[in-house]
């Protein structure tokens, strides 16, 4: 062999080796949202992320999901805490604004514009913003309508997962590995 095919095939094989290592690294992934985010009733390992977590190891898939759920909070606290609660690194932010706005009487209007803001926050800092604000059946709903049960944190985890993969994939598609 060559001296210059040898250092052709040793590029090579440092290139791919940078390129597997960067698309090899966790998933960083920050749920933010209120009481049904935290756990109420099931605890923080009963609660969807900490659920969404284990489906996506089930997957193979090396991904932490950090629960910043806060009891009570509206989408106004998750706006201002969102700089705080979603780091640097974070490389997905579930958004689950939940039904506080409504219950303390925040209008439509300045719940979706809080849900904007924080979208276009996430966004500008190159996180991939998923929101769940789906309609959750009244099966899953606990004695007080409002919180959840353990089979309605494993529903929301179940119907996360193909939107977390989704983004997974198109995020090794069209994001550049980071410089180290």
């Amino acid at each position: 062999m060559t001296p210059f095919r040898k250092f052709s095939v040793a590029m090579a094989l440092c290139i791919v080796a940078t390129v597997c290592a960067a698309f090899t690294r966790p998933i960083h992934i920050v749920a933010v949202g209120a009481s049904n985010t935290q756990g109420w009733y099931v605890g923080k390992q009963g609660a969807y992320p900490a659920k969404l977590e284990a489906l996506l190891r089930q997957k193979g898939i090396s991904a932490s999901v950090v629960n910043a759920g806060i009891p009570f909070d509206t989408t106004a606290g998750m706006l201002k805490r969102l700089d705080s609660d979603v780091p640097k690194g974070t490389d997905i932010a579930i958004l689950q604004p939940g039904g506080n706005d409504r219950r303390f009487l925040v209008t439509k209007e300045q719940r979706a514009a809080n849900i904007a803001a924080m979208e276009r926050r996430l966004r500008d800092r190159a996180i991939k913003v998923i929101v769940y604000d789906d309609e959750i059946p009244p099966q899953y709903y606990a004695f007080d309508f409002i919180h959840l049960t353990a089979d309605g944190h494993a529903f929301i985890a179940s119907q996360l997962l193909p939107r977390v993969l989704a983004v997974i994939d198109r995020k090794a598609i069209v994001t550049p590995p980071r410089a180290r």
